[in-house]
């Protein structure tokens, strides 16, 4: 088994494991996992992110077929996000998840990254239990977008937490920084706001260039502060950005 950076000759199979690894692990549609996957894993988006530095993309190819592969962005300074970590159900069963991580993790690391988190949506069991049986745990809560309905994401950390910073909002009431929490911007890290200091309600971001809340998000994870302009790239690709 090679696991090796992702190429523009892999588009076809990363798709289709995409594919087969969505409707194997959640209930989805099958028009929907179509949607999605055109949406994230089209030809021109898949060369773009091939091309951009502060995205990984892994596969693990066996005997020249690929069975699995692995989407990570680097976010703030020396923290990354995994996004996804998708297998052949064909191909599960065979440790290739765990030495797919583990290459991330090391590649990763190559690019000083030190923080790495993860997302798995919430309804997948088993993609919950890898993180917590790789000694991660859950900080947070986000939701992604799937062909135009919300689905809840738990947020995996591996790093000790620093903390939520209460600060008051325009309204006069208090909500909660989290530093624990916090995506790479353009001019600097946006750290992600809670209404409670337990976390369970999303107020907004925290723009950490200015000191300013930034509320203004689209459905595409993109993120603009209205004060000093910092912005956070989309999460997910979108064709307006690229």
């Amino acid at each position: 088994m090679e696991l090796r950076r992702a190429r523009p000759a892999d588009s076809p199979a990363i798709r289709d494991v995409a594919r087969r690894s969505l409707g194997a692990s959640y209930s989805l549609e099958p028009q929907a996992i179509t949607n999605a996957i055109e949406e994230w894993y089209a030809e021109d988006r898949l060369a773009t992110m091939l091309s951009d530095p502060d995205r990984v993309l892994l596969v693990a190819d066996d005997a020249g077929q690929v069975v699995a592969f692995s989407e990570s962005v680097v976010a703030a300074a020396n923290t990354a996000t995994l996004l996804w970590l998708h297998v052949d159900p064909a191909h599960r069963g065979k440790g290739i998840a765990t030495d797919l991580f583990e290459a991330t993790d090391e590649e990763l690391e190559r690019l000083d990254v030190l923080d790495l988190r993860g997302r798995v949506l919430a309804e997948n069991e088993a993609g919950n239990a890898f993180y917590q049986d790789h000694g991660f745990r859950r900080v947070g809560t986000d939701t992604v977008e799937i062909d135009g309905r919300s689905y809840v994401e738990n947020i995996y950390a591996e790093s000790e937490q620093w903390g939520r910073e209460a600060i008051d909002a325009p309204d006069g009431h208090s909500v909660y920084v989290d530093h624990d929490n916090h995506e790479r911007g353009s001019l600097a890290p946006f750290h992600v706001v809670f209404t409670t200091r337990e976390g369970d309600d999303r107020y907004g971001y925290f723009c950490s260039n200015c000191n300013t809340l930034a509320l203004a998000m689209d459905s595409m994870g993109r993120i603009e502060c209205e004060t000093c302009g910092n912005v956070r790239k989309p999460v997910r690709w979108d064709a307006a950005y690229l």
